[in-house]
Protein backbone atom coordinates (compact mmCIF):
# COMPACT_ATOMS: atom_id res chain seq x y z
CA UNK A 1 0.00 0.00 0.00
CA UNK A 2 2.71 2.50 0.92
CA UNK A 3 4.68 1.80 -2.27
CA UNK A 4 2.12 3.89 -4.15
CA UNK A 5 3.70 7.02 -2.68
CA UNK A 6 7.35 6.10 -3.23
CA UNK A 7 7.57 7.02 -6.90
CA UNK A 8 9.75 5.46 -9.58
CA UNK A 9 12.66 3.28 -8.56
CA UNK A 10 16.00 5.08 -9.00
CA UNK A 11 18.97 3.44 -10.66
CA UNK A 12 22.52 4.51 -11.42
CA UNK A 13 24.67 3.04 -14.16
CA UNK A 14 28.35 2.72 -13.26
CA UNK A 15 30.92 2.66 -16.06
CA UNK A 16 34.49 1.42 -16.31
CA UNK A 17 36.82 4.33 -15.58
CA UNK A 18 39.69 2.82 -17.57
CA UNK A 19 40.28 0.40 -20.42
CA UNK A 20 41.17 -3.05 -19.16
CA UNK A 21 39.99 -6.42 -17.93
CA UNK A 22 37.00 -6.73 -15.59
CA UNK A 23 37.83 -8.33 -12.23
CA UNK A 24 35.09 -9.34 -9.77
CA UNK A 25 35.70 -7.62 -6.44
CA UNK A 26 36.01 -10.90 -4.55
CA UNK A 27 39.02 -11.78 -6.74
CA UNK A 28 41.02 -8.65 -5.86
CA UNK A 29 44.34 -9.39 -4.12
CA UNK A 30 43.58 -7.19 -1.08
CA UNK A 31 41.24 -8.69 1.57
CA UNK A 32 39.81 -5.28 2.57
CA UNK A 33 38.48 -4.84 -0.95
CA UNK A 34 37.79 -8.52 -1.71
CA UNK A 35 35.66 -8.85 1.43
CA UNK A 36 33.82 -5.63 0.52
CA UNK A 37 34.80 -3.86 3.77
CA UNK A 38 35.26 -0.58 1.88
CA UNK A 39 32.14 -1.01 -0.27
CA UNK A 40 30.84 -3.13 -3.13
CA UNK A 41 31.59 -2.73 -6.80
CA UNK A 42 34.17 -4.05 -9.25
CA UNK A 43 37.79 -3.80 -10.31
CA UNK A 44 39.62 -3.32 -13.59
CA UNK A 45 43.08 -4.58 -14.48
CA UNK A 46 44.06 -1.55 -16.59
CA UNK A 47 45.48 -1.58 -20.09
CA UNK A 48 45.16 2.18 -20.57
CA UNK A 49 46.49 5.09 -18.54
CA UNK A 50 43.54 7.49 -18.68
CA UNK A 51 40.86 7.39 -15.98
CA UNK A 52 37.39 8.73 -16.64
CA UNK A 53 34.57 9.36 -14.19
CA UNK A 54 32.55 6.14 -13.74
CA UNK A 55 29.32 8.09 -13.08
CA UNK A 56 27.69 11.45 -13.67
CA UNK A 57 28.02 13.49 -10.52
CA UNK A 58 30.30 15.73 -8.51
CA UNK A 59 33.83 15.25 -7.20
CA UNK A 60 33.56 15.15 -3.39
CA UNK A 61 37.11 14.18 -2.47
CA UNK A 62 40.55 14.09 -4.01
CA UNK A 63 42.89 12.31 -1.60
CA UNK A 64 46.15 14.19 -0.81
CA UNK A 65 48.12 11.18 -2.01
CA UNK A 66 46.12 11.27 -5.28
CA UNK A 67 45.47 7.51 -5.18
CA UNK A 68 41.69 7.87 -4.78
CA UNK A 69 38.86 10.14 -5.87
CA UNK A 70 35.39 10.31 -4.31
CA UNK A 71 32.28 11.12 -6.35
CA UNK A 72 28.57 11.58 -5.54
CA UNK A 73 25.74 11.18 -8.02
CA UNK A 74 22.56 13.29 -8.04
CA UNK A 75 20.73 10.34 -6.46
CA UNK A 76 23.20 10.31 -3.55
CA UNK A 77 25.29 7.28 -4.54
CA UNK A 78 28.85 7.63 -3.22
CA UNK A 79 31.56 6.20 -5.46
CA UNK A 80 35.24 5.76 -4.66
CA UNK A 81 37.71 5.32 -7.51
CA UNK A 82 40.75 3.73 -5.87
CA UNK A 83 43.82 3.60 -8.13
CA UNK A 84 46.00 0.60 -7.33
CA UNK A 85 46.50 -1.35 -4.13
CA UNK A 86 48.80 0.05 -1.43
CA UNK A 87 49.51 3.01 -3.72
CA UNK A 88 48.89 5.44 -0.86
CA UNK A 89 52.57 4.71 -0.05
CA UNK A 90 53.63 6.32 -3.35
CA UNK A 91 52.66 9.83 -2.14
CA UNK A 92 51.01 10.82 -5.42
CA UNK A 93 54.03 10.20 -7.64
CA UNK A 94 52.37 8.16 -10.44
CA UNK A 95 49.14 10.19 -10.50
CA UNK A 96 48.12 13.33 -12.38
CA UNK A 97 44.70 14.32 -11.06
CA UNK A 98 42.74 16.48 -13.52
CA UNK A 99 39.67 17.34 -11.41
CA UNK A 100 38.97 19.35 -8.27
CA UNK A 101 36.51 18.93 -5.42
CA UNK A 102 33.12 20.37 -6.36
CA UNK A 103 33.65 19.81 -10.09
CA UNK A 104 30.84 18.23 -12.12
CA UNK A 105 31.84 15.10 -14.04
CA UNK A 106 30.36 12.50 -16.36
CA UNK A 107 31.72 9.30 -17.96
CA UNK A 108 33.41 11.38 -20.69
CA UNK A 109 35.32 13.47 -18.12
CA UNK A 110 39.01 12.59 -17.88
CA UNK A 111 39.69 12.63 -14.13
CA UNK A 112 43.30 11.37 -14.00
CA UNK A 113 46.29 10.14 -15.93
CA UNK A 114 48.22 7.35 -14.27
CA UNK A 115 51.69 5.93 -14.80
CA UNK A 116 50.78 2.28 -14.17
CA UNK A 117 54.28 1.17 -15.18
CA UNK A 118 55.71 3.18 -12.28
CA UNK A 119 53.18 1.60 -9.91
CA UNK A 120 54.31 -1.87 -11.04
CA UNK A 121 58.00 -0.84 -10.84
CA UNK A 122 57.40 0.18 -7.20
CA UNK A 123 56.03 -3.36 -6.66
CA UNK A 124 52.44 -2.26 -6.08
CA UNK A 125 49.36 -3.69 -7.74
CA UNK A 126 47.82 -1.49 -10.44
CA UNK A 127 44.23 -2.72 -10.08
CA UNK A 128 41.66 0.10 -10.31
CA UNK A 129 38.69 -0.32 -7.97
CA UNK A 130 35.27 1.28 -8.30
CA UNK A 131 33.42 1.03 -5.00
CA UNK A 132 30.00 2.12 -3.83
CA UNK A 133 30.76 3.24 -0.30
CA UNK A 134 27.21 3.86 0.93
CA UNK A 135 25.76 0.42 0.28
CA UNK A 136 23.08 1.10 2.91
CA UNK A 137 21.43 3.20 0.17
CA UNK A 138 21.53 0.37 -2.40
CA UNK A 139 18.80 -2.20 -2.85
CA UNK A 140 20.66 -4.26 -5.46
CA UNK A 141 23.63 -4.33 -7.82
CA UNK A 142 23.54 -5.96 -11.22
CA UNK A 143 26.74 -6.55 -13.15
CA UNK A 144 26.26 -6.50 -16.91
CA UNK A 145 26.51 -10.15 -17.89
CA UNK A 146 28.74 -11.39 -19.17
CA UNK A 147 31.30 -8.61 -18.87
CA UNK A 148 33.57 -8.74 -21.88
CA UNK A 149 37.21 -9.61 -21.25
CA UNK A 150 38.50 -6.26 -22.47
CA UNK A 151 36.45 -3.24 -21.47
CA UNK A 152 36.83 0.17 -23.00
CA UNK A 153 36.92 3.17 -20.72
CA UNK A 154 33.29 4.24 -20.21
CA UNK A 155 31.90 0.74 -20.85
CA UNK A 156 28.74 0.06 -18.84
CA UNK A 157 29.64 -2.35 -16.02
CA UNK A 158 26.92 -2.38 -13.39
CA UNK A 159 23.58 -0.91 -12.41
CA UNK A 160 22.78 0.04 -8.83
CA UNK A 161 19.15 0.16 -7.77
CA UNK A 162 18.72 2.53 -4.85
CA UNK A 163 16.45 2.06 -1.85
Amino acid sequence: MFKLFKGKEQTEVVFSPVAGKFVPLDQVADPVFAQKMAGDGFAIQPTGNQLFAPVTGEVTTVFKTKHAIGLRTATGLDILVHIGIDTVDLNGEPFEILVKEGQSVNPRTLIAKVNFELIRTKQKLDTVLVLITNMDQVKSLKVQTPPVDELLASSEVLTATLI
